[in-house]
């Protein structure tokens, strides 16, 4: 056989017609065939971004950062996590007004870097969200039972946790209902799921701001002091743990097709959304650390404790509830990301096109959404917090470094599309998104690179075997 024809196949398959051919910038409107309704406003996408950004950061994380990292330093550790941030944001909020369709960071990589890129990250990302509302609903679950006792119920150990946590445990069924639940409200409708959330995120957001005035009144200037008990350097390893509250915003981009006026709305709801959870994740740094001594807070429940300590126990069963609506919001956001990640992909041919096909009259995907919330509900009925855990993290921030990465190479490849908010200081505020990004994927551990590795494989194997051949632009 000549040799140009058997180097033909093999260069084909490394150029633009095979697997980086690139997705099309233009995609369906509202009404148009395969696409979501416009149904969510500003605030219904600022309220779905806060519904990522705000959760276990507020109840949680300040307090085990404080205590463990930084003391009142902490302060410092949101400030650089909050940069940190921002520089991937404005990155997803150029992409957001450019290509304002289902997918986020999978359909931002498609676009710009190619097939094969957009597969990568479309595949992590499953199951990264899948994992996270798994999580979250685990930690619900421990709020909800602590409740429950409290009212004086003595539940059955079997239904408390996953085999392995306690004594008699079999399943965690707080958890797994949630996320069956969470599937349910997904499949009623964009609207109806918009409204939910944003009830939600208003309620926890008043319960926040009562704590924090309540909180303010009893602030002592000398809980301040040593300020950086653990040096500068843990206020700079604490920032690579407060980095995981503060980047929400990417599940709601996912949503972007069922915005309205979205190429000018979205990133008006990142850079917002992003703001107000900035002011709050300072507020709340200040007031826990001005009520308690940093090395006396309970990283089990750290506000509560600090207003116990100044007498406002009362207030600790508000911040329960805080707590189960603050991480419930956490959890539908990422459900509601997943499921659209997996429906651009299946509309794009990548996956079986069976799962884009939308409820007749909700016309949202429920083909993705229940196998989405029974996935998960497996997850957290079953496994350990600590190793549901474990399967995110590394996808969230492999995202974030392939979308700081495509906005610089399609400044460069596309530089006359109409960009309805452009990213300031490109290739420097790409850049710091990059760096970051990458110092906290080296900082995981072997087993977190080990799942990772073996996950991607596996992708690699169903692109290999379905997704190239099937895909849409395969044709093209």
């Amino acid at each position: 056989m000549p040799e140009s024809t058997t180097i033909r196949p093999r260069s084909r398959l490394f150029s633009r017609a095979g697997l980086f051919r690139r997705k099309s910038f233009e995609g369906p409107d509202e009404g148009g065939p395969g696409g979501l309704p416009r149904t969510m406003g500003l605030w219904q996408l600022v309220s779905l971004s806060l519904g990522g950004l705000v959760g276990a950061g507020v109840f949680s994380l300040a307090g085990v950062v404080a205590n463990q990292q930084a003391g009142p330093g902490v302060l410092i550790s949101f400030l650089i996590a909050i940069v940190a941030s921002s520089a991937a944001a404005l990155c997803y909020a150029e992409f957001a007004g450019l290509i304002p369709r289902a997918g986020s960071a999978y359909t931002y990589s498609y676009a710009a870097l190619g097939e094969i890129a957009g597969w990568l990250i479309g595949w992590d990302l499953l199951l990264e969200y899948t994992a996270i509302v798994a999580v979250v609903a685990i930690a619900v679950s421990g709020y909800l039972s602590y409740v429950v006792e409290q009212a004086g119920l003595d539940l059955p150990s079997w239904m408390l946790g996953a085999p392995g946590t306690g004594p008699g445990h079999r399943l965690d069924l707080f958890a797994a209902l949630l996320c069956l639940l969470l599937a349910f409200v997904l499949s009623r409708g964009s609207k109806q799921s918009a409204r939910f959330e944003t009830a939600l995120v208003v309620i926890k957001l008043a319960i926040v701001a009562l704590v924090v005035v309540a909180g303010a009144f009893h602030i002592s200037a000398g809980n301040f002091s040593p300020f950086l008990p653990y040096g500068i350097g843990g206020a700079v390893a604490g920032a690579a743990t407060t980095f995981f509250a503060v980047y929400g915003y990417d599940a709601m981009t996912a949503a972007a097709e069922e915005s309205v006026e979205a190429k000018r709305l979205l990133p008006k709801a990142i850079i917002v959304s992003l703001a107000i959870a900035a002011v709050i994740y300072l507020l709340v740094s200040i007031v826990l650390t001005g009520m308690q001594r940093y090395d006396q807070i309970d990283v089990h429940s750290p506000f509560s404790s600090a207003l116990a300590a100044v007498g406002l126990a009362g207030l600790g069963t508000v911040v329960a509830v805080g707590g189960i609506l603050g991480i419930t919001t956490s959890a539908f956001a990422n459900m509601l990301a997943v499921s659209r990640i997996w429906f651009a992909m299946s509309r794009d041919g990548l996956l079986p096109r069976y799962f884009a096909r939308t409820h007749p009259r909700r016309r949202v995907p429920t083909r993705v959404i229940w196998p989405v919330g029974i996935g998960s509900a497996a997850i957290a009925g079953f496994l350990p917090i600590k190793q549901a855990a474990d399967l995110t993290n590394i996808g969230i921030l492999a995202a974030f470094v392939v979308v700081s990465v495509a906005v610089v190479v399609l400044r460069r490849t596309r530089p006359e599309l109409p960009r309805t908010f452009r990213t300031p200081w490109v290739p420097v505020v790409p850049s710091a998104g990059v760096a970051f990004a990458v110092w906290l994927i080296a900082n995981l551990d072997a087993l977190t690179w080990l799942r990772f590795a073996v996950w991607m494989v596996l992708g690699l194997a169903v692109y290999a075997l379905f997704g190239f051949r099937n895909s849409a632009e395969a044709g093209k």
